[in-house]
């Protein structure tokens, strides 16, 4: 678990919030997600949809016999503490990096509150606003995304902060009539429809409205202050009573920054991975989100950031909140790359790669790392897809931009090899998202093995 923060602060933060009108990324984010929407619409579809909401139970009450990376209650522990997000600087995901590189981390990153969490700071200390930028941008554009998400499949809408919802943009629509998807998919299939009494009065309402039994417990925040996650599930903490559950925000945020650090730390790049996938996890623990919210988080993380570094131009050159436009993206994590690795020597004492070494905590045994990280890349859902199941996607051809993936954190891999290496490495075809399109093979990428794989090529 991650050491509680320095007490000195920057600028107040906050979650950016989606625009109003869906521009071309989140319209593609969307038509990837789609499928969800058609669930309803076949008896494996239907199927999926029950099997959800009993792996989502059965792993919020810790009956599921999930092979986790410690105990129930260290599960439980940690959701508490990543129910509070640092966006700027990744700072509570550091612990990813292992022993040694989290002290170093914990030098040059900072994130505290003077009121125990509403009101955010975090940010670096000077010199690195190279990393700080590539944060920013990139979690700033995969957030608007999930948000995006969120109230579209919910009822249709679109909603930026607490301003009031509104219908969604004509191209956005269409999305739902390509592929006959309706709203409010999880709300209808528990029984539990936007609107009605204790539901989301959006639609998709979470577990913690759904489910017969929530287990509620207490513990501690990321602050060190006595907590519990009803705290966080309908006040005062966080109130998500009225925030729609698919895809999950938390997820996308915890994919999209430990993927960055995995890649700007390439020596820690399973066990980041696996925080990212421990993160997602935590969400399902502490009540707030399902199985489909936490796949549905990782494969738009994984999407967004391989269109990212292919340099895609709808994705670059963009106004991402109060981030600075980043016109090259490649040439971007580079500049960080090299800012996060000098700052990390120096406050570790020695090269990266050496303080990467001898960890003995959570995340130090890669085949844990591998079995966990397996184990939440489906969470056993069945099969909604035949056609996709029991082969291979071509990556290649599929999903070109998801070999960046891998090759922007060891360039010594041509693309090509890239993309083979995530083709032999695909988790099991098939799920709800794996519809033929190239957003669903991003469902199935198992970024831990291809790592382990990359590094057997040098």
């Amino acid at each position: 678990m991650r050491m509680k923060p320095a007490l000195w602060m920057l600028a107040a933060v906050t979650m950016p919030q989606a625009a109003f009108a869906q521009n071309a990324v989140n319209l593609a984010a969307l038509r990837g997600l789609a499928p969800f929407s058609a669930l309803e619409n076949t008896p494996a579809g239907k199927a999926a949809l029950a099997a959800n909401y009993q792996v989502t139970g059965a792993i919020q009450t810790g009956t599921d016999g999930q092979k986790g990376l410690e105990p129930f209650a260290g599960q439980q522990a940690q959701a508490l503490d990543d129910a509070t997000i640092t966006f700027p600087n990744a700072y509570q995901l550091a612990d990813g990096l292992g022993a040694k590189l989290d002290a170093a981390y914990d030098k040059i990153a900072f994130c505290g509150s003077p009121d125990d969490g509403k009101t955010l700071n975090c940010g670096f200390s000077g010199g690195l606003s190279p990393v700080a930028n590539l944060i920013l941008y990139s979690a700033t554009l995969t957030a608007s995304d999930s948000n995006s998400g969120k109230y579209f499949f919910a009822d249709g809408k679109q909603k930026n902060g607490k301003a009031d919802a509104v219908a969604a943009n004509a191209a956005a629509l269409a999305i739902l009539t390509q592929v006959g998807g309706t709203t409010d998919v999880l709300g209808k299939a528990y029984g539990v429809p936007g609107g009605a009494a204790g539901a989301d009065k959006y639609g998709d309402s979470r577990p913690f409205q759904t489910e017969k039994n929530v287990l509620y417990y207490t513990g501690t925040d990321f602050f060190g202050a006595a907590s519990g996650n009803k705290d966080y599930l309908d006040g005062p903490a966080q109130d998500l009573r009225d925030s729609p559950a698919f895809p999950s925000g938390h997820t996308t945020y915890g994919y999209t920054e430990s993927t960055l650090l995995a890649i700007l730390v390439p020596a820690r790049f399973p066990q980041m991975i696996t925080r990212g996938a421990e993160y997602g996890n935590s969400r399902i623990v502490v009540g707030a989100h399902y199985a489909m919210d936490v796949i549905g988080g990782r494969s738009l993380a994984y999407y967004d950031l391989a269109h990212l570094l292919a340099d895609d131009p709808a994705y670059v050159g963009q106004k991402e909140g109060k981030a600075k436009p980043i016109a090259e993206y490649r040439g971007a994590v580079a500049a960080a790359r090299a800012a996060l690795d000098a700052a990390l020597a120096k406050a570790c004492g020695g090269t990266v790669a050496a303080c990467a070494g001898g960890d003995t905590r959570m995340f130090s045994d890669l085949t844990a790392d591998q079995a966990f990280y397996e184990s939440t890349q489906t969470y056993g859902l069945p099969v909604v897809y035949a056609a996709q199941a029991g082969h291979f996607e071509n990556v290649a051809l599929k999903a070109p931009q998801a070999g960046w993936l891998l090759k922007a954190a060891f360039p010594y891999l041509t693309l090509a090899q890239a993309d083979r290496i995530l083709t032999q490495t695909e988790g099991p075809g098939g799920g709800f998202l794996d519809d033929g399109s190239g957003f669903g093979v991003y469902s199935r990428l198992d970024l831990v093995k291809a790592s382990e794989a990359a590094q057997k090529v040098r």
